[in-house]
């Protein structure tokens, strides 16, 4: 088995990796680890949840040089604020081991306290693109002495059209540096951005399975809207750490509520809460003080945590897309899990054209919140007789 040092990772942070339980890389760490910290642009093709921070945070920290303030020598740009300080958590520790001061900028935050942070001096930022802008232009950043970029979730970026400023940014950044991007997607606009802001880089995918089908269990269950709420807090209760999804803001705070009337911790995340509200939910979510998190399409690509042993679809998804990005929180680094979908009489055909489409030959169960199944809902399987309702 390839160890870390291997990879030409340094003792140090092996080590400190190895006092954290990670002894081993992942795919995506012992394809790119390599050319990294070679020197060479890297352009991995990999999805959420299948160890990139390291594999593009090992090399900067080994690498970065010591930085003077407001002239950091790493630049990690990121799609959302959570997404930032979960890398910034992920590698402050590493870094500390080595003398290398990571922080994060993003929007939702007091800027005079980043300005501050910039100013005592760190070799690594990682930063959401709008705050990125906001600190250059105010002057409390220079991007003279950056070294290397990293470009994480570049789909992502795209899709949230973010693009145009991360490339007004890497534009600003002078030639000479490392790049090293990321994207579960290559083509389209992504394609533009390797062509553009990368010099013959060496490109890696990762051959994981889909977040499809395989790696998951899948339950469809046809519910009675006065019941849902109820079936979907016995689903949680019986779980490790539940993620529930559903279609608008509004729905996440009724869904998060009526789910702590029923006893369960639960607490909703969306782009109209207080940037300290969505972080506090998130923290306690990691650390396992909720249950369930409740989140909007959006908001849940910021969310990053593993041991997420079921996902619920409150509200079906829109297309087979959504299905699999929803459903792929549950399917993280190899684990596997389950996925619910609740389904109320009115939306059973569209759920239907949803099977179709994703080939998942499954019936619909009919279930009400006392039924003994919901326990354990990888222990039965819908397709037998004794699964019908």
């Amino acid at each position: 088995m390839t160890s870390f040092t291997d990879l030409g990772v340094s003792p140090d942070l092996a080590a400190a990796l190895d006092a954290r339980g990670i002894t081993s890389p992942f795919p995506v760490q012992e394809l790119t680890i390599a050319d990294a910290l070679a020197g060479r642009d890297v352009c991995g093709k990999a999805k959420t949840g299948s160890g990139k921070t390291l594999a593009f945070g090992l090399p900067l920290l080994q690498m970065i040089e010591s930085a003077v303030p407001r002239r950091p020598r790493g630049l990690i740009l990121v799609p959302t604020r959570e997404l930032a300080l979960q890398v910034r958590d992920e590698l402050a520790p590493l870094g500390a081991a080595r003398n290398v001061s990571v922080i994060a900028i993003y929007g939702g935050a007091k800027l005079e306290t980043q300005a501050a942070e910039l100013a005592e001096g760190a070799e690594l930022v990682v930063a959401t693109p709008g705050r990125m802008i906001d600190m250059i232009e105010r002057k409390e950043i220079f991007l003279d002495d950056i070294a290397k970029v990293v470009i994480d979730e570049a789909d992502r970026m795209a899709d949230m059209g973010f693009l145009p400023q991360v490339e007004w940014i890497l534009r600003h950044v002078p030639g000479g540096h490392q790049t090293l991007l990321f994207s579960a997607t290559l083509d389209g606009v992504v394609d533009t951005l390797i062509k553009r802001y990368q010099t013959d880089p060496a490109m890696h995918e990762v051959e994981s399975p889909q977040v499809t089908v395989e790696q998951m269990q899948h339950r469809f269950l046809l519910v009675h809207e006065m019941d849902k709420v109820k079936v979907a807090a016995s689903i949680i209760r019986n779980s490790n750490r539940a993620i529930v999804f559903v279609r608008t803001k509004r729905a996440a705070d009724r869904v998060a509520e009526n789910l702590r009337r029923e006893g369960v911790d639960a607490a909703s995340i969306h782009g109209d809460l207080r940037q300290s509200q969505r972080e506090k939910a998130l923290r306690d979510f990691t650390d396992g003080k909720l249950k369930a998190l409740v989140a909007t399409d959006v908001a849940a690509r910021g969310i990053h945590v593993d041991e997420v042993d079921v996902v619920i679809h409150y509200d079906p998804p829109e297309d087979h897309k959504a299905y699999l990005h929803r459903s792929g929180r549950t399917a993280r680094a190899g684990a596997n899990g389950v996925v619910a979908t609740l389904v109320l009489w009115n939306e059973e055909l569209e759920v239907r054209r949803l099977l179709k489409r994703l080939k998942i030959d499954q019936p619909m169960v009919e279930v009400f919140s006392n039924d003994p199944r919901l326990a354990d809902l990888g222990a039965w399987d819908p397709r037998s007789d004794s699964a019908v309702a």
